[in-house]
Parts: structure tokens; sequence; C-alpha cells
């Protein structure tokens, strides 16, 4: 999903930049074209509007058009709102993190902020596929005039006279060239502010011919910018941070190493003492999983080569299936190129799911020429091999190519899938289906002529007498051995001949008995939970806590360090980084509320044992397997449940998830728990009401573990309520009076002090002894005409109320979220019946109304998609069918028995307590069309059987039928147990 940010900043109250900036944004980007929705977020001092662009867009084309609408509200703003678009990039793209760590304690936090933000953040940014480097943590340097009222006031000097000696100090100019001695000199008039003292040393007035000089009525220091993030590592107290976020689009692993690389350049010329520690890094993620991925590939052929050596036991007839897979496997990256798909861990997986049905039509066709040859052999009369071979492929060619075909039609609803389920599964259908498409076409090229090729009909090795040399002669060549000789494939036909002449002489009661079983699958069925996705292990957990707004800076930098001192304890934990309040990126919004720590989690070998049903008894050198059965170890479950418990901190509300997840999950819903509610209405206190009702009722819903209600209306707010006849009294206007209070309470930064490449804003303002309470606030002086300066308690009422201190907005509406947590029960069962708790208890007024959003909005999608692609994909595949089979009969007779081999699904996921997800669905997908196919192969053999029972014998009976039917279901069992065991078998390396 692609999103734009808009990102404004002004030092004012969301209600106010609400009004003013947020709205006018908003509203005019909801009409721009390809625009799904638009989130607004107003908070104090910044505006953040999202445009969420639909599925395909291209970035740039999205990019130009918020420019092209923004540039067409810009001159509706007020004119000191700063607004930006942000980069090609979205919260999801923080794929590297790092602290600057002073290992010699020479470096103050400022100092290492501003060596972050004025030389280490070029640097990075400089790196291909960077979008932006955020600062976070740390303080921004501000050079800070604090003005003394009572001094002022002494000399007749207004707070707006020291900001514009200020302004006018800090200025340079030029005065064209001068040319003597020969040469021409560029005249510069030089009046940067350089130091504290340049600006003490500022004349504001002269009384008498004696200067009055800033430092006669302020005190001028280094200080502090007023900041809205903070960071903490480990517990262990403030520290400056930094993140890396790459471009959209781009490749995480190579920006990742490429940064890395830059890293290690600059590291000779970091301040003495400081180094770069990087805490959290996807690379390593990525790379544990593609490595995960290849040795699964690789185990998965090995797997499917010695299945098939052993199922032909013929080494000529098994090269022909082993030489298919790599050449096939090859052959799929070049449609996979010319398609834009990336080798990733997803088509990586699709290349393993599919190996294992390669090499079905190659094994079919050459059973099906191991079976002529046979017969010719027999016969003893002389024969072509090649001719028998044409023959044999003739038979088998079209049933094969078809049931490929099928197979690669039964993933299509995964090419339909769109948003991030799309971008998953889409690189897994795309490889699959083309490395399926390849080996249809090589079942019929290649494969024929590597068994021509092949096949010989003579001993390789002279005078075979021994054993080992008839087992080396059967294996290299001579001789193909018969199924019945065969020492599996010959005891399962023995077996299975009987079973099938029981189940023809009872095939009504058969039938019956499978009607049964797949009505006993229904319950099951319905009685698993759904949810969308199947949770993934990055390695890292995200722990995102909330607690009341309004909170200052020092207390939630407080509560940040304790919760991350609490996390450190738990031995899992290798690292944590926390974070208060927002990075300096407009990916970004999050308030001083909200707490983010990334959990870094040692190798699960290291974790705490957990007691098995093996503990007691297994020997140690079996433990290895068991493991990989049922680990050892505490889950991550009970990680999070225990985390979760010893984070039970009076005014905090937590939630969990991971990195990845957690980023995806707020940027598709604005939502960061796995579900939530969205209330929208037009009044923010009524709204709060609503959510505090429905926060209260969730509470006690079976599954959850945290659920938080925004309390958008408990921000605190000072109110200067100004008397209008007061200001007419002494001829002063509201923008006066604002301007006074602004610069003196609020402080104005006016100019920029200049050192190198560094700026550094000049702020003017009161000291804090005289804006620190009501009845300072009331002696704030405001000029009035001539010398006179009147106190701000003469002209206005001070208040303290309670008002909003976020505002939310989507497409329009005012927006409050209430976050749930759940434990590990299925989402979708979950909030089915929380909708019922809501549905019977909480009663909505007029105007107002309650969306269900999160992972649960984007599984109904996915559902709703799918019934309406799935129907089309089942139609495609009867036309193949028939297309195959030319007949309706024959047609209907593998489509009816596919839902008969879905029954042994259904029960294994029950077996296993798994819950219906987009994941599963597309495995049950997966199976049907591998049951179309064996349905196929099996119908191929039985109208080779029967063609041949008629041609044998004239006067066909119902025991001829019989024969013929069980000659080709069980004495033809090698093929279609082959293409059945290999995808078995192939697909344990997965698991």
């Amino acid at each position: 999903m692609l999103s734009k940010q808009v990102l404004s900043r002004w030092d004012r109250s969301p209600d106010i930049i609400e009004d003013q900036v947020t709205y006018p944004i908003l509203s005019a980007m909801t009409g721009a074209p390809k625009v799904r929705t638009v989130r607004g977020i107003s908070d104090f001092g910044y505006s953040y509007v999202y445009v969420i662009f639909e599925e395909g867009t291209d970035i740039y084309w999205a990019r130009s058009r918020t420019l092209e609408y923004l540039s067409g509200v810009t001159s509706r703003l007020p004119p000191d709102v700063k607004t930006e678009i942000g980069p090609d990039a979205t919260a999801l793209g923080w794929v590297f993190q790092y602290v600057l760590k002073d290992e010699s304690g020479q470096h103050s936090l400022g100092e290492l902020r501003s060596y972050q933000d004025w030389y280490l953040r070029y640097y990075l940014r400089a790196v291909p596929g960077v979008a932006e480097v955020a600062s976070l943590g740390g303080f921004t340097q501000q050079y800070q005039v604090n003005v003394d009222p009572n001094r002022l006031r002494s000399y007749g000097i207004p707070i707006s006279r020291v900001a514009d000696a200020v302004r006018e100090g800090n200025r340079e100019t030029g005065a064209r060239l001068l040319e003597f001695g020969g040469a021409e000199y560029m005249i510069r008039g030089r009046g940067y502010l350089s130091s504290t003292k340049d600006i003490e040393e500022t004349v504001l007035a002269a009384v008498d011919g004696t200067p009055i000089r800033i430092k006669d009525v302020a005190r001028v220091v280094i200080g502090p910018d007023l900041r809205r993030g903070a960071t903490d590592l480990n517990g262990m107290g403030e520290v400056v941070s930094g993140i890396v976020i790459t471009r959209e689009g781009s490749n995480a692993l190579d920006v990742i190493d490429r940064v890395k690389v830059r890293l290690k350049e600059i590291e000779p010329s970091l301040p003495r003492g400081v180094k770069i520690v990087p805490v959290y890094d996807r690379s390593e993620l990525i790379l544990r999983a593609v490595s995960n991925a290849r040795l699964t590939l690789v185990e998965v052929m090995l797997t499917v080569v010695i299945v098939i050596v052993i199922f032909l036991w013929h080494f000529p007839s098994a090269a022909i299936p082993v030489v298919t897979i790599p050449v096939t496997i090859l052959l799929t990256f070049i449609p996979l190129h010319f398609a834009g798909v990336s080798i990733n861990i997803m088509s990586l997986a699709g290349i393993a799911i599919a190996c294992g049905e390669l090499v079905d039509a190659a094994i079919v066709v050459v059973e099906q020429t191991h079976k002529k040859l046979e017969i010719c052999e027999r016969s003893g009369k002389p024969f072509s091999p090649s001719e028998v071979i044409l023959a044999a492929v003739k038979e088998v060619a079209g049933p094969t190519f078809f049931a490929l075909l099928v197979i690669a039609v039964a993933f299509l609803p995964v090419l339909a899938l769109e948003g991030q389920e799309g971008k998953l599964f889409r690189p897994l259908a795309y490889t699959k289906n083309f490395a399926m498409l390849v080996a249809a076409g090589l079942a019929v090229t290649l494969t024929p002529a590597l068994r021509l090729l092949l096949v010989r009909n003579r001993p390789i090795l002279s005078n075979a007498g021994t054993r080992l040399q008839r087992l080396l002669d059967s294996l290299l060549g001579g001789k193909i051995r018969s199924q019945e000789d065969h020492p599996i494939t010959g005891p399962l036909m023995r077996i299975y001949a009987p079973v099938v002449r029981w189940t023809l002489r009872r095939k009504t009661q058969v039938i019956a008995a499978a009607i049964a079983l797949v009505l006993l699958a229904i319950p099951m069925y319905w009685t698993r939970g759904s949810e969308f996705m199947p949770q993934v292990d990055e390695g890292s957990l995200l722990y995102m806590p909330t607690t009341m707004p309004g909170i200052s800076i020092a207390e939630s930098q407080k509560l940040l360090q304790l919760t991350d001192q609490i996390l450190m304890n738990f031995p899992e934990v290798d690292h944590v980084l926390g974070k208060a309040g927002r990075a300096d990126t407009p990916t970004d919004p999050a308030p001083l509320s909200m707490l983010e720590t990334v959990i870094v989690l040692k190798p699960q070998s290291e974790w705490s044992d957990a007691h098995t049903w093996y503990s007691s008894w297994a020997p140690r050198w079996l433990l290895p397997v068991l493991r990989h059965i049922t680990p050892d170890h505490i889950s991550q479950q009970q990680l999070v449940a225990e985390m979760n418990q010893a984070l039970k901190i009076p005014g905090l509300s937590n939630s969990w998830t991971m990195p990845i997840r957690g980023r995806i999950d707020m940027l598709n819903s604005g939502i960061r728990t796995p579900v939530g509610l969205k209330i929208q209405g037009a009044d923010l206190n009524k709204m709060q009401e609503i959510g505090r009702q429905a926060e209260k009722l969730l509470s006690v819903v079976p599954g959850t573990r945290n659920v938080f209600a925004e309390r958008i209306g408990d921000g605190y707010f000072l109110d200067v309520n100004w008397d209008r006849q007061a200001l007419a009294r002494y001829g002063l206007s509201i923008e006066d009076a604002q301007n006074a209070l602004s610069t003196a309470v609020g402080g104005e930064n006016v100019s920029t002090v200049i050192k190198a490449r560094e700026r550094y804003p000049v702020n003017v303002r009161y000291l804090r002894d005289f804006r620190s309470d009501l009845e300072s606030l009331g002696r704030v002086l405001v000029s009035v005409s001539g010398d006179k300066q009147i106190p701000l308690s003469e002209l206005a009422t001070l208040h303290t109320l309670t008002g909003p201190s976020m505002i939310r907005n989507e497409d329009g509406l005012l927006t409050e979220y209430v976050f749930v947590d759940v434990t590990d029960v299925p989402v979708g069962d979950y909030v089915e019946q929380a909708q019922r708790e809501l549905q019977n208890k909480l009663k909505l007024p007029t105007g107002y109304s309650i969306l269900w959003s999160g992972q649960y909005e984007m599984a109904l999608r996915v559902r709703h998609r799918l019934m309406l692609i799935v129907p089309v994909t089942v139609a495609i595949i009867l036309f193949l069918l028939y297309c195959n089979t030319r007949s309706a009969v024959k047609t209907m007779i593998v489509a009816l028995a596919v839902p008969f081999s879905a029954v042994g699904s259904i029960w294994m996921i029950s077996a296993l307590g798994y819950n219906m997800s987009i994941a599963v669905w597309l495995g049950i997908l997966a199976l049907l069309g591998i049951d179309a196919e064996t349905g196929v192969f099996m119908l191929l053999y039985l109208d080779l059987a029967y063609d041949a029972a008629r041609r044998e014998h004239p006067q066909f009976t119902q025991e001829h039928l019989y024969d013929a039917i069980v000659e080709g279901a069980a004495r033809r069992l090698r093929p279609k147990f082959m293409t059945f065991a290999i995808m078995c078998i192939g697909l344990i390396p997965i698991l």
C-alpha cells in the first residue's frame, strides 16, 4: 500500500491546527485521483496528513499528485505554517537503527545530537536507496535569550524590540568588488552571530549615550530546544539514535549493506570515544530467512531425487525427472525476470513447494514407457525403442500437460489478492505457476528426448555374475525391473488390489462412508478459528504501551526507562531500544503518551526451558529430533504473557506486536494492535465517552489481553481569554496581544546562528521564573503606545481546563481509536464475540458509528475477494478437465472426488490446532489442484486399462470391467503413488 505524508509544523494547540491546517489539507487530498483513504492527525505543534493511494499506483505519480493538490491549498493556510511532503518511504522502511555511544564520557547529549544532525545524517542520506535518516533522542541545541521583564520595564523596552535586535544583529552583506594592486577583492560585511557573547553585546537602545545591550535585560545561554521525543537503551538512560529509512520499492538488504559500508568508512572520523552501535538490523532477519529458504530448497530437491531413484530403481529412467528439476528451475527464472519478480523468501518458497510437482509429468511419461518396454520385452518379439517411447508419450502427453495446467490454475486466486497479502504471496504464486508452465512444456519435449537417449536394451556390465554387479547393472542400465518385482511397489500392489476389488463390490457402502466423512468434516471446519495471517517470528518484539495524554517529556522518559529496565531482566532479551514520542520524521506521528520499545531477542536455544512430553524419558541423541517437533523452551506467546504481567504498571495500557507486523498494521489501517475500533462522529467528547464504554465492555470479553480507548479529550490547557473592551481602552488589537503572549511565554525563534555546516535557532522568551505559574503569567507585559506596558492580568483572564490532546480525522470525519490487544485467540472469532457484546450493551447516539479495523478488516477484504475469484477458478479448472477428457461425465468424476480428498486437510488442521487464515486457504487451494491432478492421472490409467481390456475381450463383461479397473488402479500404482509420495515427502523439509 502506497502512502504519502504531508507534515506541517506550527506551534499551536491541536484544535487550532485541526481547524486551520489539517482539515483544509485533508479535504483537498480526499478528491485526488486514485486516493483510497486520507488520515489526518493534529497534535501539539504538528499536523500529519497521510494520503493512502490505491494498490499499484506509481510512487512518483502519487507524489506529483500530492504536491499538486497541496499547492492548491497552501495559500489558505496561516502564513507561518511550515508544510512539507514526506520522503518516498513509510514507517515500514525503518530497516536499520543505531545509537551513538560515548565511552569516554566527554560528550554531552547535545553534542552527540549535533553530530548526528549535521554530519552523520548527511553521510548516510547519500547512500543509494536511503530516503531519510531520522534523528531521535538527545537535545537539539538552541541559543536562548531569557529576558527579565522587570529590567525590560525599567528601561521601557518591549520584548518585541529584543527580538528585532537579534534579527538585526545577525546579518552579513556584500559590497561588490574593489580593485587595487592588480587584484580584485570581494567585499564582505561580517555580522553573523557566532556565540552567546555576540548576542549579549547586541544593542537594544541608547539612553544619554549609554548603550543598553541584551545582556542588561536578559541572560543568554545554550540550552535544549523544545522536543517531542526521547529514547533509551537497555534502561540505562537517554541516548542519541538514528533511524535509516529506505526508499519505497528499494531492496532493504542491499541498502543496509551499503549503510554498513558507509559507517565503516566514517568510523575513523567519529568524535573521540564515540562508537556507532547498531540496535536494530532487519538484514539479520532477511538473511536468516533466505538462508533457511535456500537450505529447505536444497533439502526438498535431494528428497525428491532420492524418492525417484528408490521407486524407479533404474538410474537412466530416474535421471529423467532428476534432470527435469534443475532445468525447470533455471528456465523459470527467465519469465520471473521479465515479470519483475525478485528472488526473495516467497519466490524461493514457491520453487520449494513446486519441486514435488515439477516431476509429475516426467514420472508419468517415464512410467508409461517403462510399462510399454516391459510388455515388449516379455513378448520376446523385436521392437523399436523409439517407436515404443513415441507411442507411450502420445498416450499420456495430453493428460499430463493438462494436469500441470490444473495445478497452476488452482493458484490463480493468489494473483488476485491485493494489499499486503498480495505483496506477500504473489511472488510465491508467480514462481510456482511459471515453474508448472515450464514443466508442462518440458513434459512433451525434453522428457521424451531424454527417455530415448537413456534407454538401453542390454546390460552395461558384461558377465554381471556377482550380486554387486547385478545391483549396479539394474541401477545403471540393462533390463527394466517390473512393478511386481520392486521391493516397495510390489507389496503395495498386492495389498491394494484386494482393496480395490472389495470397494468395487461394495461401492454403495464406500460412497456412503465417504459422504459421511465429508459431513463429519464440516463441523470440524466451522469450529476452527479465523485470522488474517499466521504469526511470523521476526526475532524481535515491539512493545507499544500507552499512557494518559498530557504527560511531560521528563515523565515519559522516566516511564520509558523503567519499562526498559523491567524488560532487560528477562534472560531471553538481548537488548532493547525504547522510544517515547516521535522521531524527527514525517513517518512517525506518535504522541508523547505512546511509548515504543524494540525488543531484540536472543536465539531461542538460549531461552528458558519448558517442560515437554518427552522431557523425562528422551535420550540425549533423540532430543534434536524431538525439539524440532516440540521445542523444549518457552514459546513466544508465553514470553509475551510473562512480560505483560511484569509490566502491569498503573496508568499504562500495554500492546504487543512485532516491528514489521506492527508497522504494516499501522500503515494499512492506522491501528497498531491486531484489531481495534474506529469511532466516528461530530463531537469529540461524545466519541470519548463511547470509547470508554467500549473499553469497559471489551475488557471482559475472553481473549482480551489489554484494551485502551484514546483519551483524546484529556489534554491540559491554559486559556487566555482577552477582554476586548480592556484592549480597546489601550488601543490594542487581538493580534498585538497575541504576539506579546506568544513571544514572552511561548518563545519565538527569531534568527539562526550559523556555525560552519551547523544551524541553531535563537529563541527569545521570558525567564522561566516569570512564566512558571498562573500568577507569573498574569504579570506578562503587553506593550501599548509609547513606553507604556500593561500586565496581562489587566487585559485577560486565565483559566485551566481540559481539551483534545490529539485529534484524528479520517476521510473528513472525526475519529477516535480503541486499541485491542488480544491473546493467541483467533482474531475472527474474537471480533464476532466482541461485536455481539457491543451490539447488545452499547447504544450509539444518532450520527455516530463504530467500525472494526486492523487485521479483521483485512481478513474481510480477502474473504470477499476469494468469494469472487474462487468460483471463476473452479470454472476454469472444470473447462481444462473437459478439454482433457472430452467428456462431461469424466470431468464430473474428477471434480466430485476433490471434496473427499479435502477431508484429510480439515482433519489435519484441526489436529494441529491451526486457525483458518490466508496461508491455510492457499494451502487448501493448492491441495485441490493436486487432487484434481491425481484424479486426472487415475482416470488416465483407468482409460488405458479399459481400452486394452476391450481390445483383448470382444465379449466384454462386468468381470472384465472389474479386472480393467484393478489393472488401472492397482497395477498402475507406481506412477500415482510416486507423484503423491514425492509431493508429500518433498514438503517435509518445509515443515
